[in-house]
């Protein structure tokens, strides 16, 4: 082995720098929820495939409709949301829960929404639509996915 002169001058190991990437700063949360989509979010593609392997056929967030439904089935006259545990106030759900700061905005906004999906589901209602809500929890699950599927397959007008 031949032996390694050191040029540092120091007689010890030579400590190379590595160069790093500064970190980047924390995003504000303002910031934060602007990265949050209001649609094609994971859940409900995770729905949508679901029901295209089915072969179920649908249209997307229809703008005609209250509330503009994630899924549309306008030959059974089935609308379908799939609503985010947090936004919607999946009660008993543990992807929800109020933020500890700024408690009571959170509280009166989350409210507001939930008050708001009442209201879009009583108008729908009232056009002769049936309303499905699919939990951002339950989408992963398959079997519930598959039951839900077979009931809108096997009822053509919808109604149970």
């Amino acid at each position: 082995m031949a032996a390694r002169s050191d040029q540092s001058g120091s007689g010890g190991k030579r400590r190379e720098r590595q160069s790093r990437k500064p970190k980047d700063a924390p995003l504000t949360r303002s910031e934060n929820m602007s990265r949050i989509r209001g649609k094609d979010t994971q859940p409900e593609m995770t729905v949508r495939r679901a029901f295209w392997a089915a072969g179920l056929r649908y249209r997307l967030h229809d703008k005609r409709l209250p509330g503009n439904p994630d899924l549309v089935f306008p030959g059974r006259r089935t609308v379908v949301f799939v609503h985010g545990c947090f936004w919607h106030c999946h009660e008993g759900c543990s992807n929800f829960r109020i933020p500890k700061t700024r408690t009571e905005w959170w509280v009166a906004k989350l409210a507001r929404n939930k008050a708001r999906d009442a209201d879009v589901r009583a108008q729908l209602k009232a056009m002769g639509w049936d309303v499905v809500v699919i939990w951002e929890c339950e989408a992963d699950n398959a079997r519930q996915l598959a039951e839900l599927t077979e009931k809108l397959k096997g009822d053509k007008s919808g109604k149970s």
